[in-house]
């Protein structure tokens, strides 16, 4: 085991003025957003990467899973990491470390050097969503935190909605470098920002950080990404490596389980979760991650390949909900702290309206009718985010943000992962199902097809009449497929909803 390292606890944050605490939020804001940006910017340009790089698909994909790896066994460690360097420091050095990274995937001239500098990337902004909204909570009075935590929601949400569409636009234009040149110069700015605007604060006491149960769940995270990250391609449970991943973490989640309960200074306090609003919001934040990203994954390729769209239209129907998320985030500030459970109960409502709409669409459905849905989508998302956020910290004491906020984040991350691999997972195998079910029918004993109205143009006689079938076959049992997912996608909708009945309103009180 390595040695112990110390750290500090953090004083409480000098009282600042209110014109500072914006500026430390818009801070904050662009940090996050540059970084949630930079996650997915890269989903953008894989097919120049992938000729650029003359990788395979499954090699060019680490690009994405290493980064988000690196991210998921980071993001635990936040709370430690502001302690030992302090809040200032840790944002400050982060952005800048990410600016640092960023420029340098852009200049990569091989897979490995991409692929180690994405890692970078990934586990310098880890903590970024976390620490950012710990600060943010913490600067600002409690009867403000539901109007700061929308302005600061924008950052996390809309740099995923943006990042795909600045990545194509730039790969356009020019090539795939400038998506990663275009945000580095915007990092330098931020970092230099946050070290400016941020108070120093000093640290007062000391503690060492628990080395076992960050190996242990790191090992745990580490090997649970890796198998959702993988799983589709190597077929899941019929592939050892998938067997082995998911064995060895959860060994290893079990061991940290059991390790943090009899540990006097566990790595992370498990015993939080006897905090009930902290311990519902965990449940509700996972479902809003599994729902949050997982349509602006699996929508393009419905669009693209069987609905026809090029690819400029589909930039802007996967960006309409940012639409709907700006309009909610400027309402759940002030509606979502007064309501909290209605307003979550109505977010998680929209999404199941979204669902449902999306249950019924077809390959004729025009492009209005897609982005009108975008934007109920972002009306969900800004609409569950705020009051979420505020009623699941505000039982909370403010030196356990830092902590609380990483797992808070952390299973938001975890959501979205397991969702979108399940979801695919969902399309290519009722796809292939449906296909086989559906040729089945097509052959010579089938009534069906001596009729005229049935058949039209059609023919079963001729090769060019049989890939006419086969190529109309394929698009329907693929739709189906589709369907099957968004319908996945509003159950899981819908399950959420019973839970908000144990969620209590923060106390309305002014500091």
């Amino acid at each position: 085991m390595a040695a112990d390292a110390t750290f500090e606890s953090i004083a409480p944050t000098p009282e600042l003025s209110p014109v500072r605490r914006y500026v430390i939020l818009a801070v904050i804001i662009l940090s996050v957003t540059l970084y949630s940006t930079s996650i997915l910017i890269v989903a953008a340009v894989l097919p120049q990467l992938q000729g650029a790089m003359s990788a395979t698909p499954d090699e060019i994909s680490w690009t994405m899973t290493f980064n988000i790896l690196a991210t998921a066994v980071m993001t635990p460690l936040t709370g430690w990491m502001a302690a030992r360097f302090g809040r200032r420091n840790l944002l400050g050095g982060s952005v800048a470390i990410m600016a640092v990274a960023t420029y340098f995937c852009g200049a990569a001239t091989t897979l490995e050097s991409l692929i180690f500098w994405r890692i970078v990337q990934g586990a310098a902004g880890a903590s970024l969503p976390p620490i950012g909204q710990s600060v943010t909570l913490n600067i600002f009075p409690k009867h403000q935190h539901g109007m700061v935590i929308g302005m600061y929601g924008v950052g996390v949400v809309m740099g995923a909605f943006i990042g795909p569409m600045i990545g194509g636009v730039m790969a356009e234009l020019y090539t795939w470098r400038y998506a990663f040149y275009m945000l580095a110069p915007i990092a330098v700015f931020a970092s230099i920002g946050v070290m400016i605007a941020l108070p120093r604060t000093h640290r007062t006491q000391e503690t060492k950080l628990e080395w076992t149960g960050f190996l242990l769940l790191s090992i745990s995270i580490a090997c649970v990404q890796l198998a959702l990250s993988r799983g589709q391609r190597l077929g899941w449970f019929q592939s050892p490596e998938i067997i082995i991943e998911v064995f060895i973490g959860a060994l290893a989640f079990y061991l940290f389980i059991a390790h943090s309960l009899t540990h006097d200074k566990p790595f992370l306090n498990l015993r939080l979760l006897l905090n009930r609003n902290y311990a519902i919001g965990l449940i509700l934040v996972t479902i809003y991650g599994m729902l949050n990203f997982t349509p602006m994954v699996i929508l393009p390729g419905l669009l693209r390949e069987h609905v026809g769209m090029p690819d400029s239209l589909i930039g802007y129907v996967v960006g309409s909900r940012g639409i709907g998320a700006m309009i909610a985030f400027c309402i759940a500030g002030f509606v979502g702290q007064k309501f909290p459970r209605r307003s979550i109960a109505a977010g998680f409502l929209l999404q199941v309206i979204a669902g449902l709409w999306l249950m019924t669409v077809n390959l004729n459905t025009t492009p209005m009718e897609f982005v009108l849905n975008g934007i109920v989508q972002g009306l969900a998302v800004g609409t569950i985010w705020v009051p979420l956020t505020v009623v699941t910290f505000s039982t909370l004491d403010q030196k356990d943000l830092d902590e609380t906020s990483a797992i808070y984040h952390l299973l938001r991350n975890l959501g979205s992962s397991f969702f979108i691999s399940l979801c695919v997972t969902q399309l290519v195998r009722s796809a292939a199902m449906n296909y086989e079910y559906m040729t089945a029918h097509i052959s010579y004993f089938n009534p069906l097809l001596g009729l005229p109205w049935v058949m039209g143009e059609r023919s079963i006689d001729t090769a060019n009449g049989l890939a006419h079938f086969s190529h109309e076959i394929f698009h329907q049992a693929s739709l189906i497929s589709y369907l099957n997912a968004f319908g996945t996608y509003t159950m899981v909708s819908a399950l959420a909803i019973p839970f908000i009945v144990f969620v209590s309103s923060p106390k309305k009180k002014s500091l």
